[in-house]
């Protein structure tokens, strides 16, 4: 064989080698596209999975899982707004650090935001014994005020759009837009801690009741919906549900 003859099969073998090396890449290639779609199938299938448990666990449910409740106290007094006002101690005072800047963009404005205007209503109980909700929750600077109508929270230059007047647990929701606000934002504002194991200073499972349901999941998910009622306990015995009637101007 001539040298020529030989360099062409040399030659030959090269390209033949190099092409079966090109078909291996793109054999691994495709199998590696394969893997990484596969993967993000069963990716997308496991968030759907957590997606539906998760909403799952945010339901509400019966009050029977607790056993049997105690009935409420009596009633105290009403407020100016028609709604009683628990004798009790306050669950927290107003917090001091909290002086007009958003939270949880949340504004503070010298006037009320009245595009959405809606009320809820909080009662709480720590080891079965109701605790109020103060005045001027969201009213930085303010004090409580004695007048004929009852304690008033007075003096203040501006308002959150969630806050509280009297000491009724009436949360006012006065706001320039539209907008789900939620009983997690009303705690920051007021500068408590909530969640699943703790109420302002108190610590130990949290029991949230949302409109006579028991609530499934972190208490300050719940929605703070027109004339919702929410109750919060921590501690025993357990007390069966507050429900208030709203008055006419709520």
């Amino acid at each position: 064989m001539s040298k020529a003859s030989r360099n062409r099969d040399i030659a030959r073998a090269k390209v033949a080698e190099m092409r079966a090396r090109e078909a291996r890449r793109a054999k691994q290639r495709r199998l590696y596209m394969i893997i990484g779609a596969a993967v993000l199938v069963i990716a997308a299938a496991v968030g759907v999975t957590l997606a539906a448990t998760g909403s799952k666990s945010s339901g509400l449910g019966s009050l029977s899982s607790l056993g049997k409740l105690k009935p409420p106290p009596s009633p105290g007094s009403n407020s100016f707004e028609g709604v009683p006002i628990p004798a009790a101690a306050p669950l927290a005072g107003t917090s001091s650090a909290v002086t007009g800047a958003a939270v949880d963009g949340i504004r503070c404005q010298t006037s009320e935001q009245l595009v959405f205007h809606i009320h809820s209503h909080l009662t709480i109980f720590v080891n079965g014994q109701p605790r109020q909700i103060p005045p001027g929750i969201g009213i930085p600077g303010s004090h409580p005020q004695s007048t004929s109508q009852g304690t008033v929270a007075a003096g203040s230059t501006c308002l959150y759009w969630l806050h509280t007047h009297a000491p009724d647990g009436i949360i006012h929701v006065e706001s320039p837009i539209h907008r789900v606000y939620k009983l997690g934002n009303f705690f920051d504002e007021w500068g408590q801690p909530l969640g699943p194991s703790v109420l302002g200073p108190y610590k130990g499972h949290v029991v949230a009741i949302d409109n006579g349901k028991l609530f499934k999941g972190n208490p300050r998910d719940i929605p703070l919906n027109p004339h919702a009622q929410i109750q919060l306990e921590v501690g025993k015995p357990l007390i069966a549900p507050v429900t208030i009637t709203w008055s006419g101007g709520l």
